[in-house]
């Protein structure tokens, strides 16, 4: 039987101050778009009708509504249901579901019938897989080539556990146009932020792919406001750099409820200009970086300098 809740954090010493913990106001820069509009709903429709879930509705993007309006979409594959319990995320956790077979044909007719030329495919982390899922990533890929040719895909992974020799054995089945994988935040704040993952893990997965498949651009993402300084920051682009990722995301961290972590700090718009114009300093070819900017916001505009070029 599949447990499933929605996320209520992580343990119990990564949450014992959220309740005592100062709410912070929002700044002015902190502006959501609404999401009501024609093409939302014509979208959700054409998602529910291929029984397909996205992660700007499971995570509670901001960005929903803006990126529905513009007809585009980042995809979440293997259920929503994830096997860990990061204190940051808001989609559920629990006991997924086996794979469902037909899922990278409904994904590929969806996104023909959405007429997507660039779509983000994530998903739920899947430790109860021994590739972590890579292969279904692969196979979703594939069917997606096969229903059109004009359409590019990045695909934003997991960590797979950790088995990236089958991982990416798995994944070069069919490739991508750009791999993605997130760092998140800075490495003291793993432990309660982040359980289950392992910092240089993430690192040696990006330089791993890199190194197997050098032509395919490789991309991560930061959030701020969990307690990290600029500092820090800054020293986790390096050692991406260090380890060939190409392509990064910058965002402020925005807390989905009381029972997630709390805000630490909002990070004002000139600071993440100085994160961008760092970025391209160090050697990144595109820095995405901004208070409501996420992994998958305009992917399309962020993998145009490293495509097209």
């Amino acid at each position: 039987m599949k447990v499933m809740q929605k996320k209520r954090g992580g343990d119990k010493t990564a949450l014992e101050a959220i309740d005592q913990h100062k709410v912070l106001a929002k700044p002015a820069w902190i502006r959501v778009k609404g999401m009501t509009s024609s093409e939302v709903d014509r979208l959700t429709r054409v998602l529910r009708d291929h029984q397909l879930h996205t992660v700007c509705e499971e995570a509670s993007c901001p960005n929903l509504g803006e990126c529905f309006k513009l007809g585009t979409a980042t995809f979440m594959i293997m259920g929503d249901v994830c096997t860990r319990r990061c204190p940051f995320c808001d989609v559920a956790h629990g006991r997924p579901g086996s794979l469902d077979e037909n899922e990278p044909h409904h994904l590929a007719d969806a996104i023909f019938a959405m007429h997507l030329r660039y779509v983000v495919i994530t998903s739920v982390t899947r430790d109860d897989l021994e590739d972590g899922g890579a292969a279904h990533f692969a196979c979703c890929v594939a069917e997606i080539r096969n229903a059109t040719k004009e359409v590019q895909v990045e695909i934003l992974v997991p960590d797979f556990r950790g088995n990236f020799a089958l991982a990416l054995k798995n994944l070069g089945n069919c490739l991508p146009d750009v791999f993605n994988h997130n760092l998140e935040t800075v490495p003291r704040l793993y432990a309660d932020s982040r359980p289950g993952a392992r910092y240089h893990d993430s690192l040696r997965l990006l330089h791993l792919f890199k190194q197997r498949f050098p032509g395919i651009p490789t991309k991560s993402g930061l959030m701020v406001g969990l307690g990290e300084t600029d500092d820090e920051i800054l020293e986790v682009m390096r050692h991406l750099r260090a380890h060939d990722c190409e392509m990064l995301t910058i965002g402020q961290y925005l807390r989905p409820s009381r029972h997630h972590l709390p805000v630490q700090r909002y990070v004002s718009p000139e600071q993440f200009e100085v994160f961008r114009v760092a970025g391209l300093e160090m050697g990144f070819s595109q820095v995405t970086s901004g208070p409501l900017v996420r992994s998958s916001y305009h992917a399309d505009l962020q993998a145009q300098t490293v495509l097209y070029t």
